[in-house]
């Protein structure tokens, strides 16, 4: 009599569990079809915050926008004359001249670069400057990339956490059925171990997810430079769209990695202009003063009168091998970043068709694993109705709740690939 009762009493159970099952089903369509955008927006704001703080913090942001200051530094550096000279002599034996013996020289020389040369120096830096520029652009971007990933990761961890517990709470369910069901003799205590073995399985896995998170959530913490050990809550539920952004392939173009080539190009077509400015004279003006001593015990106009003599000096670069090899130089470096570029371009393009394809591919495991879900819960609910014509059969149970969590789990997968592969996608194309 006890065992009918409970028999009863599981079957009462199974039964609000079926209808609560559907009934969630179907209020669970709706919720995403309602509030499907306000969980994107919610994943969206929430992983913002992320990358404003890495973007803020990042240490090798801050360590690439320094290199910058010190490179835009280097055009006041530019903007600067060769040092003035300046010399001193005592005339140990003293020359005679007409006016006296001189007795101290002083000199003072200041050379000037050819017309246009501090231009053309400061103009070089600015190239350079751009260059690094392009850099700091290029570490963003993969900051980004990189705590996006990240945060999917999570995203996914954690839910397969969500879905092992819910199929865990389930099999406890069923082993109660299978406990009930051995009592009236429609099942044997090796279906109970099954059950149990399964639940020991998926405990493990539930462990191993565990820290797993752990650690993804200290790699994330680290590209945010803050305590590893700060609480990373991904977005409950996120879904994958409907339809795709059109890419255009024009904007690939306007990457920053591509972008800094033809920084790196500008910069060498500066050192050529600066090369040839250095071709140029180079003009020193100065004054040489002497102090002449007076003629003693005579008397005469000018006696003892001081030398002032102006001097102007022409430095020329007869010898011009060595720019002739820079110019030869600089021909070869552009020919270089022309090939690097293309080749760049090339394996960004190769990505960018790598990634649209990649994401194309899970919307297509999505979809599949989401109908084989549904198939594989229709076919639970026709094994466990059986259960009230006492021929149940718990091994199927149990394959098909195995069925049923890799099905979860791949669709978890699928949407963490899709949005990973979108990611990839905005580094590439935006």
């Amino acid at each position: 009599m006890s065992s009918f009762l409970n028999l009863n009493k599981h079957r009462l159970l199974l039964g609000l569990l079926r209808f609560s099952h559907f009934t969630f089903r179907a209020k669970s369509f709706l919720v995403v079809a309602f509030l499907l955008f306000a969980f994107t927006s919610l994943s969206a704001q929430q992983l913002e915050t992320l990358i404003s703080q890495a973007l803020s913090n990042n240490p090798e942001v801050q360590a690439m926008e320094l290199r910058y200051s010190v490179a835009t530094e280097k055009i006041k550096e530019a903007n600067t004359l060769p040092n003035t000279s300046i010399s001193a002599g005592y005339f140990v034996s003293e020359p005679e001249t007409r006016t006296g013996a001189q007795k101290i020289r002083l000199s003072v020389k200041q050379i000037f670069p050819w017309f246009g040369t501090i231009t053309a120096r400061e103009n070089y830096a600015a190239a350079m400057a751009d260059t690094e520029y392009s850099n700091i652009a290029i570490v963003k971007r993969k900051l980004v990339l990189s705590v996006s990933q990240s945060y999917y990761l999570l995203y996914a961890i954690k839910e397969k956490q969500n879905v092992l517990e819910r199929n865990s709470q389930l099999l406890k369910t069923y082993e109660q059925l299978a406990l009930t069901a051995v009592e009236v003799g429609n099942a044997s205590a090796v279906d109970v171990l099954r059950l149990q073995i399964r639940q020991n399985e998926l405990e493990q896995q539930k462990k191993v997810l565990a820290y797993q998170f752990l650690g993804e959530q200290n790699r994330l913490n680290n590209l945010l430079n803050r305590d590893k050990d700060t609480s990373v809550t991904p977005v409950k539920a996120l879904q994958i769209p409907t339809e795709d952004n059109m890419l255009a392939d024009e904007k690939l173009a306007l990457h920053p990695e591509l972008l800094k080539y033809d920084k790196l190009y500008a910069s060498v077509m500066q050192s050529e202009i600066l090369n040839k400015t250095n071709t140029r004279p180079s003009i020193g003006f100065g004054i040489d003063y002497v102090a002449v001593e007076e003629r003693p015990n005579m008397s005469f106009d000018e006696n003892g009168k001081d030398i002032i003599m102006p001097m102007l000096s022409l430095s020329i670069p007869i010898f011009n091998n060595k720019h002739k090899s820079i110019t030869a130089q600089n021909k070869l470096k552009q020919q270089e970043i022309n090939s690097l570029k293309t080749d760049k371009k090339n394996k960004l393009a190769t990505f960018l068709s790598l990634a649209v394809n990649t994401r194309n591919g899970a919307r297509v495991r999505f979809t599949i694993q989401t109908k084989n879900l549904s198939q594989a819960k229709n076919a639970e609910a026709i094994l466990i109705k059986n259960y009230e014509t006492g021929t149940i059969d718990f091994k199927e149970v149990l394959d098909i709740q195995e069925l049923q969590l890799k099905f979860q789990i791949n669709s978890i997968e699928a949407i963490k690939e899709y949005y990973t592969q979108t990611t990839i996608i905005h580094y590439l194309s935006n």
